[in-house]
């Protein structure tokens, strides 16, 4: 189960470049799609390690959160961060929605949600052994 760890850990790596790339040139929307995959591969890592099983085929990230048993250690921020980036993965994508997701960015908002994911993501591989 190592191997699909490190799988999950190391899509992520050019995941966080890409989201940079998106940030750069002012694809905000784009970026914080980035923000949740990066997120919901973490936590598939994160499952990983701690069923032993593959990860199920689902992108809810608070529900990947428990699922993989770290819900209740989570911080607060953490936590609001998972709600924040929800939105992202499906309402970001349809046109119904995309306008008033698109709404709540902007280059200080989209840059802090960046921030927090890659503080999401180091302390997720630290925890399972993989900080660099």
């Amino acid at each position: 189960m190592k191997d699909q760890v490190d799988y999950w850990l190391s899509i992520t790596e050019s995941d966080v470049h890409s989201m940079h790339l998106l940030f750069d040139g002012k694809e905000y929307l784009n970026a914080g799609f980035y923000c949740h995959l990066i997120t919901e591969k973490a936590l598939k890592a994160n499952y990983n390690a701690f069923t032993g099983d593959v990860p199920p085929k689902i992108h809810d990230l608070e529900k990947l959160a428990k699922l993989g048993g770290i819900i209740d250690i989570l911080s607060e921020k953490q936590l609001k961060l998972l709600e924040r980036l929800q939105p992202f993965n499906i309402d970001g994508r349809y046109p119904s929605h995309k306008r008033k997701v698109a709404d709540t960015l902007n280059k200080e908002i989209c840059k802090n949600i960046m921030s927090e994911t890659e503080e999401l993501l180091c302390w997720i591989k630290k925890r399972l052994g993989k900080s660099q």
